[in-house]
């Protein structure tokens, strides 16, 4: 029973930040960390610890699982260059420098731990990436990269924790060991991830029960893991892969009910898990603060070094990898030359978070298995300390950062402009289906279907940027809604009075909202 009530409790403190966070402009991952470490000191309130194994397997995969999700495939495979230099290349680097400033630090702690230290705080978290960059209203192609990267840096940094990890306790690693570890990881996770994502898509395509659906979508990115994690692959690559093939075939899988009610579900449960992980990060700041046994000059040291590098070392490889690469003749005919402020922007863009959290838990315990001497407890505190600066700092001058330099895009013009021309064509081949069909059906049915057709063209038109004050779309919504309303009310004193059973006004109602949600949706 205590246990239910401290979910209860976490799961309404996060609802009330997440809440509080959006009335003030602040990102939500920031307010309840603050939170979170507020609530640790008040007296009686309970202790929080979170078990890597949870978060990795618990937390990380559905979070991970719905970004791949929403994630367009097309627009990934395009900018699949950057994402990689960024995924692979920045987090080894990262790693290493990292490790050799804390060896330096701190000669005395092996070099494996500290390149541990740099692998657990090098790969930016994708939950605050895509929560800030999308906010901020950053250009498309940014806001892709930012995804890309932080959902494949994660299996970099674990399999380099992993890999550090096993140097520290005695055995032998060297370039050939690591890259045959990440090639093996990545490549079993990549094979695992589209096979069970086929199998999903074929139970997909069999169910028709929209409950059922949800159900198994959920189950996915679990389901997943564990195979993964029991063949001994990346879960994380796994995860991204499933979720990228599935994501990108939705629309022939799913019924339209599936799909709202889906989307809806993916929505709550990444709302509630991101709001409880963060709020658990500022409840366990104060336990790790007190756990240090390192001096506190030593500390400060240590952390400010990490994160001054970690920026820089984001920077300095930003600039080249962007334009280095387009000294290529194949790709500086293909991609346009950004301005210095995009890659600006993505440097900043390097906020720490869950996999952060989770990879510092796994550190092996000095003691046990031949592992030697080293500050386990400071570099939890440091990477903590990482996650905290990196929000705090980061996070909120990020939407100021890219105001200034005025990176931010405007597709609705050219996205209003591609959904007309589209429309138009979707328009006729519906026509078309109408004219094959119509032969035995009432006359003012097919009429009534081809002003529907007719409308929806011209409504996407209007999107271009009508001078009027309200588009007749625009009109017709407001006053439909008004009328639904009215509708609603009548079915509502009928059910009062009697007049109707509680089923009728359920039915009534469902299609009622139905009309009005799908009104909303066409005004966004």
């Amino acid at each position: 029973m205590e246990a239910i009530v401290d979910v209860v409790v976490l799961v309404t403190i996060s609802v009330v930040g997440a809440a509080l966070a959006r009335r003030l402009g602040f990102v939500a991952p920031l307010v309840l960390l603050v939170a979170g470490l507020a609530l640790s000191y008040l007296p009686g309130f309970p202790e929080a610890h979170l078990e890597p194994e949870l978060v990795l397997i618990g937390i990380l995969p559905p979070l991970l699982y719905v970004a791949a999700l929403q994630t367009s495939v097309p627009a990934f495979r395009l900018a699949l260059r950057p994402i990689l230099l960024l995924a692979v290349g920045l987090v080894t680097l990262t790693a290493f420098v990292v490790g050799y400033l804390v060896h330096m630090l701190l000669p005395e702690v092996p070099l494996a731990a500290c390149v541990a230290l740099g692998a657990i705080v090098a790969p930016p978290d994708a939950v605050s990436a895509t929560a800030i960059a999308r906010r901020v209203g950053l250009p498309r192609r940014v806001v892709t990269i930012l995804e890309g990267e932080s959902l494949l840096n994660d299996a970099t940094a674990l399999v380099m924790v992993r890999v550090a990890a096993g140097a520290l306790g005695g055995l032998a690693v060297g370039f050939t060991d690591i890259a045959t570890e990440v090639a093996l990881k990545a490549g079993g996770g990549l094979a695992i991830g589209f096979a069970m994502a086929v199998g999903a898509a074929w139970l997909h395509r069999k169910i028709e029960d929209s409950l059922l659906d949800d159900a198994v979508s959920i189950l996915t990115p679990f389901v997943v893991v564990i195979v993964a994690e029991k063949l001994h692959t990346s879960s994380v690559v796994a995860v991204v892969i499933a979720g990228l093939y599935l994501g990108h075939r939705m629309p022939y899988l799913l019924s339209p009910t599936s799909r709202l009610q889906m989307e809806a579900v993916w929505r709550l449960v990444s709302f509630l898990l991101e709001g409880v992980v963060f709020l658990l990060v500022g409840l366990q700041l104060r336990s790790v603060v007190g756990s240090i046994e390192t001096d506190m000059r030593t500390t400060l040291q240590v952390t400010g070094t990490v994160f001054a590098a970690l920026v820089l070392l984001r920077f300095a490889w930003m600039y080249p990898a962007t334009y280095l690469a387009r000294l290529v003749p194949r790709i500086r005919n293909r991609e346009e030359r950004p301005r210095p402020a995009v890659p600006t922007v993505i440097a900043w863009a390097g906020m720490r978070g869950v996999v952060t959290l989770a990879a510092a838990q796994t550190l092996p315990v000095p003691g046990e298995n031949g592992v030697p001497e080293y500050p386990r407890e400071l570099f939890i505190f440091v990477a903590f300390a990482i996650i905290v600066l990196t929000l705090l700092i980061q996070g909120t001058t990020l939407p100021t950062l890219a105001r200034v330099l005025k990176v931010k895009e405007d597709n609705s013009s050219q996205d209003a402009l591609a959904e007309a021309g589209v429309q138009h064509t979707a328009s006729r081949a519906a026509l078309e289906a109408l004219d094959a069909h119509s032969s035995s059906a009432p006359t003012a049915v097919v009429e009534r279907l081809r002003g529907l057709m007719e409308s929806r063209s011209n409504n996407a038109w209007e999107r271009l940027g009508s001078q009027q004050q309200e588009t007749p779309s625009a009109a017709y919504g407001r006053l439909r809604r008004e009328m639904i309303k009215a509708e609603r009310h009548v079915f509502k004193i009928a059910r009062n009075e009697g007049r109707i059973p509680e089923e009728v006004l359920v039915r009534a109602q469902r299609e009622l909202d139905l009309e009005e949600s799908q009104l909303q949706r066409s005004e966004h």
